[in-house]
């Protein structure tokens, strides 16, 4: 799909604020109504737009803490993969799953209320795991940089 200027705009402020109004947009980038309403709609059936959230604030829901953990399965074998990428479908605490290439085979990054319910998540849930031959924690200490926005 062919974007222009005129569609990156659109996304870079959607990006932004996703409450801001077709008026507001189209104000915005000097363009009436009709054609960002049809822009939108086109970037959202061709997927570029996938979908539409509200960003929550951990600390102020009682989430402060932050784990990365590298994981390495103990046979890299379709049947571990596909296991453990259930597995982690099935865990609300991690947010993010990534299969990696280099010393081990994934990356989570995992959201806990504090120490004491991360270890409880990583004794009942993630090292009960039988594909897991090693996990290794990292605690975030402070956040340099959290973003959603895609750099286009």
């Amino acid at each position: 799909m062919y974007l222009d200027e005129t569609d990156y705009r659109i996304l870079q402020l959607l990006q932004t604020n996703a409450q801001l109004t077709i008026k507001e947009i189209a104000a915005e980038i000097n363009l009436s109504i009709t054609p960002v309403h049809d822009r939108i709609k086109k970037l959202e059936r061709e997927g570029v737009i996938e979908k539409y959230v509200t960003i929550l604030n951990k600390k102020r829901l009682g989430k402060g803490l932050t784990v990365f953990c590298n994981v390495t399965l103990d046979k890299q074998q379709r049947e571990n993969f596909q296991e453990f990428s259930e597995a982690m479908l099935q865990m609300p605490e991690v947010v993010e799953c990534c299969v990696v290439s280099g010393t081990f085979d994934y990356l989570i990054k995992i959201i806990a209320t504090d120490v004491e319910s991360y270890h409880t998540f990583y004794q009942e849930k993630l090292a009960t795991l039988k594909a897991i031959s090693h996990i290794s924690s990292f605690f975030v200490m402070s956040e340099v940089k959290n973003t959603t926005s895609l750099p286009i």
